[in-house]
């Protein structure tokens, strides 16, 4: 006896969508990175996400230059900068130039999970081990450690001061809020922000046009502090051209006087009038002073 055969349509699993993604979950507990979805679900450009997301998994220190990325990347330099320049526009990057014990500048490149965070000081390195001394070791007993004052606690870090900055360029940034009022600066970020700005007074730049450029143009909702936004402008906006120097004037040339004939010995000379050169009238005058004579 044949088993018997259904030409009903199979049931659909509960609950399963009828479109779109179905997501198959696997539980991972090591090489993975986390992601905020703000991030991960920006619009705009799929490089821009790309590089963030490469960047994100990346161990602290791994360089992250344009020509690094081109190497891991398909794309070229054009779109990894642009990529590069759209996270630093957004607040997930940052390039600082920091100065180093010996003098020398080197720029550090920080990346936010979440724009607007602060980045972590590096760790100091732990000193070597060495033999305690004599009276270190008379020191280290349990009667000292009783006996010894508490260390004080650590003195707070003393805010920027603007003392050191230039006044003009301190009244150009404080005077953005009256434009926007959402660009409200400390004294430690108007302190930062300061030398670009007297820099571009310095080029010539007058204080309406930097208000114009740092308050022109900016997004509905800042995504980070506007000291990112406004040293990335200042940064980035190239400095217009100097003024051309004005030359001294040059003096009118002499006007060229017309060749004539000289009526004594038909020699050609210069002179403004037909009459004798100079030759003969040299002894016209002899001839006349030796016949007064």
């Amino acid at each position: 006896m044949a088993d018997p055969q259904s030409n009903a349509r199979l049931r659909a699993d509960a609950g399963a969508p009828t479109s779109g993604v179905i997501h198959v979950r696997t539980r991972l507990t090591a090489d993975f990175t986390v992601i905020s979805n703000a991030l991960a679900q920006r619009r705009g450009s799929a490089v821009t996400i790309g590089v963030a997301v490469y960047i994100l998994s990346l161990p602290t220190g791994t360089p992250v230059s344009i020509a690094a990325l081109c190497a891991h990347f398909t794309e070229g330099e054009i779109l990894i900068s642009r990529a590069l320049r759209e996270l630093e526009a957004a607040g997930y990057l940052e390039r600082r130039r920091e100065r180093l014990s010996s003098g020398q500048i080197r720029t550090r490149t920080y990346f936010y999970d979440v724009p607007g965070g602060a980045p972590q000081p590096e760790p100091p390195k732990p000193p070597r081990p060495r033999k305690p001394s004599a009276a270190e070791q008379s020191t280290s007993s349990p009667a000292a450690k009783q006996a010894a004052p508490a260390p004080p606690p650590d003195q707070p870090e003393e805010p920027t001061a603007l003392a050191d900055a230039d006044p003009r360029a301190v009244a150009v940034l404080a005077s953005l809020r009256r434009v926007d009022p959402r660009l409200v600066l400390s004294e430690r970020e108007a302190a930062r922000l300061a030398p670009a700005v007297a820099a571009w007074l310095a080029a010539g730049v007058g204080p309406s046009r930097i208000t114009a450029v740092l308050t022109t143009g900016l997004p509905d909702r800042f995504l980070t502090r506007p000291a990112g936004i406004l040293a990335f402008r200042l940064r980035e906006t190239p400095l217009p051209a100097p003024p051309p120097v004005s030359l001294p004037p040059v003096p009118d040339r002499p006007a060229v006087l017309p060749f004539q004939t000289c009526d004594g010995c038909e020699r050609a000379f210069r002179a403004p009038e037909p009459g004798h050169c100079r030759d003969c009238r040299g002894h016209l005058v002899g001839g006349l002073l030796r016949a007064a004579g």
